[in-house]
């Protein structure tokens, strides 16, 4: 499969014992040297977060295949963090995440925990892919591992850009078989609030679940969102080492320091 047999780092949000990650590790694991470094718990939707006020703990996990399966009382970017700097022997060529349950398409990424994983790496000088399901009740992750290698061949033959992750998305298994595979752009669906107001049955105090659901807007032709409703495995190059607007950069950036001049 490789010409050179990769070392690679697979981590996730799910959770280390989530079946996510174990698929992730199958798909893999007879063509590259792999460790798993995982957060002990679910941090679904944590994003970039990392843990500054708290311990963190680092055990080792057993699989009952490997030894090298770790789990850190953290955030997926802390996984990624004390894999690299208090775990690892050597630098690992990828940073492998997912696979997660339900889609991490359209501006969910902001929200990711699996995404924030492969963030993390990319500013950490190693390349990195996000892989996620669309699929959230009882996701069937063993269709995707035909197709997690040949993805990571793909970016091993065709490097990404430095500053670039790769975000895939499987579509929903209702669809049969996967109709073939589109590089998109990001779309701009994402989970709206739905707060439910409850009571405290002793205390009377109000308290919220905030609740989710999707909030659905009119995609482009050649968006993530669009291409997976239609059955199409997606991915999509995101690039986060600038984040500067440049276009308004450029048109404002006079005016704004002028305006201030006086104030000074």
């Amino acid at each position: 499969m490789f010409k050179k047999r990769p070392h690679i780092l697979i981590t996730n949000d799910d959770g280390i014992r989530a079946k996510g990650i174990r698929h992730l590790w199958n798909s893999l694991k007879d063509y590259a040297d792999i460790t798993v470094v995982g957060p002990s718990n679910e941090q679904s939707a944590v994003s970039l977060s990392i843990t500054l006020r708290n311990p963190l703990v680092i055990e080792r996990v057993d699989w009952g295949v490997t030894d090298d399966i770790w789990s850190v009382s953290g955030t997926p970017a802390d996984c990624v963090k004390l894999a690299l700097h208090a775990i690892l022997k050597r630098r690992p060529d990828f940073v492998v995440s997912g696979i997660n349950r339900g889609a991490n398409s359209g501006r969910n990424v902001l929200y990711s925990g699996t995404v924030a994983a492969a963030i993390e790496s990319v500013m950490q000088g190693i390349p990195a892919i996000a892989f996620s399901v669309r699929d959230y009740v009882d996701p069937d992750f063993s269709r995707a591992e035909k197709y997690v290698p040949l993805i990571l061949k793909h970016v091993i033959d065709h490097p990404l850009p430095s500053g670039t992750l790769l975000n895939v998305n499987f579509p929903e298994k209702d669809f049969g078989e996967y109709k073939g595979f589109k590089m998109a752009q990001q779309g701009l669906e994402y989970w709206s609030e739905d707060p439910s107001c409850r009571s405290h049955p002793a205390e009377g105090n109000s308290y919220y679940w905030l609740g989710s659901q999707v909030k659905q807007v009119e995609e482009r032709e050649d968006s993530d969102i669009t291409w997976l409703r239609r059955g199409f495995i997606t991915a999509v190059p995101i690039h986060i080492k600038d984040l500067t607007d440049q276009n308004h950069l450029d048109t404002a950036k006079s005016h704004f320091e002028s305006c201030f001049i006086k104030e000074l």
